[in-house]
């Protein structure tokens, strides 16, 4: 598999780069390697993708972020490609306009009907929450998905049977028609049939002329272990059903992920508070600790404080699509004092107390002063 280029080198901008600047560098390597200017052209095609993907992540603030933390993983499934080239160009419209398709593309030829082509179904969002444990191990999830679907009644056309379609008689059949404004030529989609290039003498009775019924699509999803907070995972191909000849939509799921009652999480890392005994911290010695697994033994060394930051390694959360990296679990200690000693500890910390010369509450008195022994 060839290996990806960075972004920021494609494009040929500082990793500072302003969105202005993204801009202009990505208008300027699209023009050039744009597939109507290079017929045929393999190369040409490669790298117009490739420049098109590297504006997709950095022009998005979100996705930007996460490929300067995280590289081409974005954090977890990367960018998952293009549904095709020609829809890769699509989505950036808002740098070229009407003018920049006019210019490579209408004019000559009888132009581009956009009937023939359809329009691509619609993107869908889905939200999910799982726990820090789900985190650990990955979940494998059934969705249920409310969506438009392909009529089977009309197989999509929009017409009832036995009926038919006929040419739009505002756009000819084109599904665009032209504004002309003195030496600027704009197309705009036909208001008349939609862009369809089409229109239907008699719709049909169960989707009613759309050519789509709304039904709800069962779905099995593997969100990978690791994934953080407030990512987003792309499902090719289960958005909604497109109209005429368009493709599907894409399936974006969003993953919230709960706060743990006993560890916070850091990347890959996790923190969290567990007791040792006082005996323990002051002679050191084995204690237990709650792990996200289970319990793990703690080596503590004598005199050890409050607050003291043990480390387990391998105890975090896994790497996502690498389960053998897994980063480590931060524990600070606290010491833990009984509140109601036995009456045979009672006895050993007043002797210890006496020991030390420490002023401690007994029953002869509120405060007892015992004298250094010896």
């Amino acid at each position: 598999m060839k290996q990806k280029r960075d972004y920021y080198e494609v494009l040929g901008v500082s990793r500072d780069v302003t969105e202005d600047g993204l801009k202009k560098a990505y208008r300027k390597l699209a023009l050039r390697y744009h597939p109507d200017r290079n017929p045929n052209s393999q190369e040409a095609e490669e790298k117009f993708k490739e420049a098109a993907e590297a504006y997709a992540v950095l022009n998005d603030s979100d996705k930007r972020a996460r490929y300067d933390q995280f590289g081409h993983s974005l954090g977890g499934g990367g960018f998952s490609g293009f549904e095709n080239f020609q829809d890769s160009f699509g989505g950036f419209s808002d740098i070229f306009g009407d003018l920049f398709e006019d210019f490579f593309g209408g004019g000559g030829g009888g132009g581009r009907r956009s009937g023939a082509r359809g329009r691509r179904g619609s993107d869908l969002e889905y939200p999910v929450t799982l726990t820090l444990e789900e985190v650990l191990s990955g979940k494998a999830m059934e969705l249920e998905i409310p969506r438009r679907e392909t009529c089977t009644e009309c197989g999509g056309s929009g017409a009832e049977k036995g009926s038919r379609k006929k040419v739009c008689a505002d756009c000819g059949g084109r599904g665009e028609v032209r504004i002309t404004q003195g030496f600027f030529s704009m197309r705009r989609t036909c208001p008349k049939c939609g862009g369809e290039g089409e229109s239907i003498e008699k719709p049909c009775h169960v989707c009613r002329g759309e050519g789509r019924v709304r039904k709800v699509r069962k779905l099995q999803v593997n969100v990978p272990a690791g994934i953080e907070d407030g990512s987003r995972l792309r499902v090719t191909g289960e958005g909604e059903a497109g109209q005429g000849a368009g493709g599907r939509g894409d399936l974006y799921i969003h993953v919230t992920v709960e706060k743990h009652k006993v560890f916070e999480r850091q990347g890959h890392d996790l923190y969290a508070e567990t007791l040792i005994p006082y005996t323990v911290a002051v002679l050191g010695g084995k204690a237990d600790a709650v792990t996200l697994t289970g319990k793990t033994e703690l080596t503590i060394e004598p005199g050890t404080p409050s607050g003291k930051i043990v480390k387990v390694r391998h105890e975090g959360l896994p790497a996502v699509n690498m389960p053998d990296r897994r980063g480590d679990l931060y524990l600070r200690v606290q010491v833990e004092v009984p509140l109601k000693p036995s009456k045979a500890e009672r006895e050993l910390l007043e002797a210890l107390a006496a020991e030390r010369g420490d002023k401690v509450a007994s029953k002869k008195g509120f405060f007892s002063h015992f004298n250094r022994v010896g």
